[in-house]
């Protein structure tokens, strides 16, 4: 269902290539809203992967963000108005189904209404887990807050350059306790590290990631354009784009073998179930009644109860280290 106080899913995300260099942009233009996608931006970006792994012109995509950050996830305030809706139609669009189409979406309370959502995050039509399909090379530049769905994106890129001030993680971590892309994040920082971001829910520098081996650069902020412009190059004159399709085949058995999709599934099997979860006492759930009180100032107030260099909002970081 459109939603005429935000953007349309072509207004968050511009698109365009160069045939003559065979690189292709992805640009995620939300910054008031810090390149949150909204569900329609979430199939857009999908269909944009699968024509740009058509098209005879693309070699590279480079994806980036307008402003101060990649991004911090998606947006949290549509997809509570979405299951507070009186009807399905807008979980339906995100399905990628029209209203005025002749589906009828589980009810509440039916184990289906959280697990059709949740197994959709697997499908790559759904925009979460589709760099995993894409066979050409893939650059992410990372900037600012990569957190939420950016950093999905950041686990399925084949490379990653990023900014010095970057912070990286899930929020779902400290409020919910599962997120999508787990099982590759678990491979790519190696499992003690992000044992430590999911238990403390706390995000990680740029400098951390990079010493897990799951950053390509670190570079400071004003060089960061270039030093993706270089590697984007790079990748550009390599061998033709036929071998690089192989070579992304190897690389996708390669995953598979490690168990990447199953991971995909499992995760959204937990997240599915994740309404039972009971709260100790005076945890942070995001539910209706968190919204009913401003999901914002709940979200902030409960990030100050963290250590300055736990809290997720970088605003909260400094307040910590000010006082």
């Amino acid at each position: 269902m459109a939603d005429s106080t935000r953007p349309s899913a072509e207004e968050i995300i511009r698109y365009e290539k160069d045939p003559k260099t065979r690189i292709a942009t992805l640009t995620l233009d939300r910054p008031d809203a810090l390149n949150a996608p909204t569900a329609a931006a979430r199939l857009r970006f999908a269909d944009l992967l699968h024509r740009a792994n058509v098209d005879d012109e693309v070699k590279v995509l480079v994806i980036r963000g307008v402003g101060d950050d990649l991004g911090s996830g998606a947006d949290i305030a549509e997809t509570m108005e979405m299951h507070a809706a009186p009807t399905a139609g807008p979980l339906l669009a995100e399905e990628g189904i029209g209203e005025d189409e002749d589906v009828r979406y589980p009810p509440k309370g039916s184990y289906r209404y959280g697990g059709t959502p949740s197994q959709w995050y697997a499908n790559p039509r759904g925009g979460c887990r589709s760099l995993q399909d894409f066979k050409k090379i893939s650059i992410l530049e990372v900037k600012g807050y990569c957190y939420g769905w950016h950093f999905y994106q950041a686990a399925d890129a084949d490379l990653v350059i990023s900014s010095d001030d970057a912070l990286f993680g899930h929020p779902s971590f400290r409020y919910i306790g599962w997120a999508p892309r787990m099982w590759s994040w678990a491979q790519t920082m190696g499992l003690r590290k992000f044992q430590e971001m999911v238990f403390t829910g706390r995000p990680f520098t740029a400098r951390e990631m990079y010493e897990c081996n799951f950053l390509n650069s670190v570079v400071p902020r004003a060089e960061l354009e270039a030093e993706v412009e270089k590697y984007a190059l790079a990748c550009a004159r390599t061998r033709p784009t036929d071998t690089v399709f192989m070579q992304k085949v190897f690389f996708e058995i390669f995953k598979q073998h490690q168990g990447e999709y199953m991971g995909s599934l499992l995760t959204g099997l937990f997240e599915s179930i994740g309404g039972i979860a009971r709260a100790d006492g005076n945890d942070l759930m995001l539910d209706e009644e968190t919204v009913d009180g401003g999901i914002a100032n709940a979200v902030r107030g409960n990030d100050d109860r963290f250590p300055p260099d736990f809290r997720l909002s970088k605003s909260g970081r400094r307040r910590g280290n000010e006082s």
